[in-house]
């Protein structure tokens, strides 16, 4: 039932993180944007995802809850990608910033 309950978790919080990267690409900035706060979330996630690893009790049942680590993984990808966007967006910035002066 935990990892039920972790599941639905992850789920919430990664269900924004598709969206978040789509709107990030579309903006084409990073106004309104915090580095720090991805790197704390995508920290975060490698955190629970190293947790799951060393977890002896877990692993002895990957096999029956391998989704609660797929989630985790999932959300850690949708995080980095929000990064790329970010490292996209910075340069996008430098650019136009460079083009107005």
């Amino acid at each position: 039932m935990a990892e039920i309950l972790e599941v639905i978790m992850i789920v919430s919080f990664g269900a924004s993180w598709p969206l978040n990267v789509i709107k990030s690409y579309k903006a084409r900035t990073t106004k309104g944007k915090s580095l720090a706060f991805l790197l704390l979330i995508f920290f975060g996630y490698i955190a629970g995802i190293i947790s799951k690893i060393v977890n002896d009790v877990y692993m002895a049942e990957i096999g029956q809850k391998w989704y609660v680590l797929f989630f985790y993984v999932l959300n850690f990808i949708m995080v980095g990608a929000d990064l790329l966007m970010y490292v996209r967006n910075s340069r996008l910035d430098k650019l136009q910033k460079d083009s107005i002066s």
